[in-house]
C-alpha cells in the first residue's frame, strides 16, 4: 500500500468518526446537549457507531396495561395500582427506564379512570417502588371520556403524558367479562378526532401544567399538525416522539415505513418506536438495529410469541434486553434515560 493511500485512508477514518454523542471516562455515550441527539438518518454517524459499538445506550419504554383490554384478553395484565407498580418495579429491575400508565377505577378494574386523584396515587406507587424511573400517564382519556376527563391525569403531575396526533379509525372487540356486564363479546369503532384544534388544546394544557408531551405520531400526515405545534411554540426541542407501527388507520409496520417516518421527523428529536401486537418485536429490532429507543408492553401486545400468551411485562422487557446485546446495543441506565430524553436528572415526587 502506497503512502498516499494510506494517508487518505486514514483521512476517511477521522471524516467518519460521530459527533453525536460524547464519550464518558467509563466509555459510555450520554448525550451532553439536544443538539447532540442521535440521528437515525445520519448514515455515516450510524456506519461508524455500529463499527465500534458505540450506538447510544437504549431506553426502555414499558406500556403496562392500556385502557382497551383487560384480564379477560390475558389474566395477567395488570390492573389494580397495586398490581401496576408491582410489574413496574419488575419491569425497571429488568431494565426498563420510563413507564406509560392507564389507570383504572379501584373496584371496577375493567374500566379506565379519568380521576387524577388516582392516578395520583398510582404515580405515587410507582414512584416508592422506582426511584427513578421516567412517569407518563396517557391522556387517551378511553372511549366516551370528554376534554376534561381525558386532560384529568395532568393534575397528577406527571413528567410526560401522551398527545395523539391525527385523527384514527379503530374498530375493537372487547371480550365478555361478566362483572363488567359485558355477557358476550363486543364489536364498536370510532374516530378519534385528533385534529389541529385538538392538538393544540392538549399540547397547551400539557405546557401550562409543566408536563412534557409525548407526541404519538401514526404515519407521515401527522408531521403537519406536530409541525403546527413547534410553529406555534406548544412543542419544545427535543421533541419527545414516539412512532407507532401496526396501529389501524397508521403506518404498516415494514422497515420501508420505518425508516421514511424517522427520516421526516423534525429535528431534534428523541425517537422511539411502537409496534402493535404481532409486529412487536419486528419492529423494535428496526429500533434498536437504526439507535432508536423502543416500547414494549402489555398494552401493545399480549404474547411473546406466536400462541404463547406473555406471562408478565417484565418478561417482554426481558426480550428486549437479550435482543439489545446480541445487536451491540447497552441498555440505558435510569440517569442516561434522563439525559437521552431531555428529562431533569431529579425525579418528580408524589409525597
Amino acid at each position: 500500500m502506497s503512502r498516499q493511500i494510506a494517508l487518505c485512508i486514514l483521512h476517511a477514518r477521522s471524516l467518519r468518526r460521530p459527533r453525536t454523542f460524547s464519550i464518558s471516562t467509563s466509555g459510555v455515550h450520554v448525550m451532553t446537549n439536544h443538539q447532540d441527539l442521535w440521528d437515525p438518518s445520519n448514515e455515516r454517524a450510524w456506519v461508524n457507531a455500529v463499527a465500534h459499538s458505540k450506538l447510544p445506550p437504549l431506553v426502555i419504554s414499558v406500556a403496562l396495561t392500556g385502557g382497551v383490554h383487560g384480564k379477560e384478553s390475558n389474566p395477567n395484565l395488570p390492573e389494580t395500582a397495586e398490581e401496576q407498580a408491582q410489574q413496574a418495579y419488575d419491569c425497571y429491575n429488568a431494565g426498563a427506564t420510563y413507564v406509560h400508565l392507564h389507570a383504572r377505577v379501584p373496584g371496577q378494574p375493567w374500566q379506565t379512570s379519568t380521576d387524577s386523584a388516582v392516578y395520583r396515587n398510582m404515580n405515587r406507587m410507582v414512584r416508592e417502588k422506582c426511584p427513578k424511573i421516567i412517569i407518563n400517564n396517557t391522556c387517551g382519556g378511553g372511549y366516551g371520556a370528554d376534554l376534561s376527563q381525558a386532560l384529568a391525569p395532568l393534575d397528577a403531575n406527571p413528567e410526560a403524558a401522551s398527545l395523539d396526533i391525527g385523527p384514527l379509525a379503530t374498530r375493537f372487540i372487547m371480550k365478555k367479562r361478566p362483572e363488567a356486564g359485558r355477557m358476550e363479546d363486543l364489536n364498536f369503532e370510532a374516530v378519534a378526532p385528533f385534529g389541529y384544534e385538538m392538538t393544540e388544546t392538549y399540547a397547551k394544557a400539557m405546557m401550562d401544567k409543566g408536563v412534557r408531551p409525548e407526541v404519538e405520531v401514526f404515519h407521515p400526515g401527522n408531521w403537519s399538525l406536530v409541525q403546527n405545534l413547534i410553529d406555534k411554540g406548544l412543542l419544545k426541542p427535543p421533541y419527545l416522539t414516539q412512532l407507532v407501527f401496526g396501529f389501524q388507520s397508521g403506518s404498516y409496520p415494514t422497515p420501508k415505513q420505518i425508516i421514511n417516518l424517522a427520516e421526516t421527523a423534525p429535528k431534534p428529536s428523541s425517537l422511539t418506536l411502537l409496534g402493535v401486537g404481532p409486529w412487536q418485536t419486528s419492529v423494535m429490532t428496526m429500533g434498536i438495529l437504526m439507535g432508536m429507543n423502543v416500547r414494549t408492553g402489555m398494552e401493545d401486545n399480549l404474547y411473546l410469541g406466536k400462541g404463547q400468551p406473555v406471562q408478565s411485562n417484565a418478561q417482554l422487557v426481558e426480550k428486549v434486553v437479550r435482543l439489545a446485546r446480541e445487536l451491540g446495543r447497552e441498555i440505558a441506565t435510569p440517569e442516561q434515560a434522563r439525559e437521552i430524553l431531555g428529562f431533569s436528572a431529579t425525579p418528580t415526587s408524589y409525597d
